[in-house]
């Protein structure tokens, strides 16, 4: 059953002003440091902090909560997979807010999917539940606590 869906379009030119004037505090307060390793050795890591701001806004969303009750910006992140496939984690408030929202019985799983277009990032995010009887291990199943 899908527990929440959200969407965001961000300006890649928009983060790329943000990052020229706030650099580091920028991305510290918003983005791990696996989310900046990644997009610190593309070739252009304002279309990658982009992509990834849009999936935490997206996330947000998906939680029914977008970015206000306690959650941080770094509470979700987005990593890739070896084969490239991104996942979103979630810690902290964002964590027990997806706990509260998954049925007894349940795994919930997010899956997310990110694009970009100059000027533009999108990122949508799927929240889904699957029972838990029917559990596959994937790298996006968050186990409640």
């Amino acid at each position: 059953m899908i527990l929440g869906i959200g969407t965001d379009l961000a300006n890649i030119e928009r983060i790329q002003s943000v990052l020229d004037r706030f650099g580091d505090r920028f991305r510290n307060r918003v983005f791990t440091e696996t989310e900046q390793r990644r997009a610190e050795r593309m070739t252009n890591p304002a279309a990658v902090y982009a992509k990834r701001w849009a999936a935490k806004e997206a996330c947000s969303k998906a939680l029914g909560t977008g970015l206000r009750m306690g959650i941080a910006w770094r509470d979700m992140a987005v990593s890739n997979l070896p084969t490239g496939q991104p996942v979103m984690r979630v810690t902290g408030w964002a964590q027990d807010r997806l706990a509260t929202m998954t049925p007894e019985g349940y795994v919930a799983v997010i899956h997310v999917t990110l694009t970009d277009d100059h000027p533009w990032a999108q990122a949508q995010v799927v929240i889904e539940a699957l029972p838990a009887a029917e559990e596959v291990l994937r790298p996006n199943m968050v186990r409640p606590r």
